[in-house]
């Protein structure tokens, strides 16, 4: 009775091992975070941040584009170190409550715009600024590979550095009475 006792335990405890180690638990991996300026590799796809700027808007007058919250450019190269063309996926930025931003579609007006559809040859590089629109605030940018299977993120601190704002000249002297 004890062996059969013995044996069942043990084919129990086999097949819960098993079972454990099969199939996708529903949780993926975290992921890493990077710092900006750091040479990051996910995939096939070599990605480098450069540098950010917040913007009140694009362009002049009545062709200015204006965000609901503001304009954030992120400058970066992604080089593509496969034997063929990848795609290089739209990136996000999410802040640290989880609120989640998407790239922004149209470029127009951005200086040197990265494109929002990226296909790049092999040892060549998409390069220039990704827009968002987004409250100012730390971000990560969320990166991945050219499946969207891996992805990483980048730690972008929240800077105003860049942000140099058009403020009109007040022309004339005080009045004197």
């Amino acid at each position: 009775m004890s062996q059969l006792r013995f044996v069942t335990v043990l084919a129990v405890a086999a097949a819960a091992s098993l079972l454990s180690s099969c199939g996708d638990s529903g949780e993926k991996a975290s992921a890493r975070t990077y710092n900006m300026g750091d040479r990051i590799t996910v995939g096939h796809i070599v990605y480098v941040v450069f540098e950010t700027q917040w913007l009140t808007h694009i362009g002049q007058g009545v062709d200015a584009r204006v965000p609901q919250h503001r304009f954030f450019l992120v400058r970066l190269s992604a080089t593509n170190g496969a034997g063929g063309d990848v795609i290089v996926p739209n990136f996000s930025v999410e802040d640290d409550s989880g609120n989640s931003y998407a790239e922004l579609p149209s470029g127009e007006g951005v200086p040197q715009y990265i494109g929002f559809l990226r296909t790049v040859k092999p040892a060549e590089s998409a390069q220039g600024n990704a827009i968002f629109d987004a409250p100012p605030q730390h971000y990560k940018l969320k990166i991945a590979d050219e499946n969207g299977e891996r992805a990483a993120y980048i730690d972008i601190p929240l800077s105003f550095v860049s942000e140099t704002p058009d403020v009109p000249e007040v022309g004339g002297k005080e009045k004197t009475k």
